[in-house]
């Protein structure tokens, strides 16, 4: 994937302590919502920067560029993160569900970053529950 010619690449950083994840949280009442603020406790123990944007398309569209580092989110429909998953896979990013190995297009939750990052932030996720 390219904008203005530049080719799309996820960020480069290995320490959470230097990133921006971005997520999406359900709104107060709805399922997940005590899931999610536990989520976000968990990260933001250990990153400088939390965004919430508020759609799952534009938030994996910054991680395909390296704008952000990561993102994960629950609770999600497919046409919410379809184009997106793409965007980061090509950009050399990698997304997954946060339980278990199925899509994230079955499963509806996902975490996308780089290769160096996702293995500490699937197990600050885990943690979170």
């Amino acid at each position: 994937a390219y904008h203005n010619d530049r080719r799309l690449r996820v960020s480069s950083r290995k320490q959470l302590d230097e990133t921006v994840i971005a997520t999406g949280l359900p709104f107060i009442g709805k399922a997940g919502h005590t899931q999610a603020l536990k989520e976000l406790h968990q990260i933001m123990q250990r990153t400088p920067g939390i965004r919430r944007m508020g759609a799952c398309s534009l938030d994996l569209a910054m991680v395909a560029a390296g704008q952000y580092d990561g993102y994960w989110e629950r609770g999600l429909k497919p046409w919410d993160m379809a184009a997106g998953l793409l965007l980061v896979a090509e950009a050399g990013g990698k997304v997954t569900s946060i339980e278990n190995d199925d899509s994230p297009m079955k499963t509806g939750e996902l975490l996308a970053t780089n290769l160096d990052l996702y293995p500490q932030l699937l197990d600050k996720l885990k943690i979170g529950n």
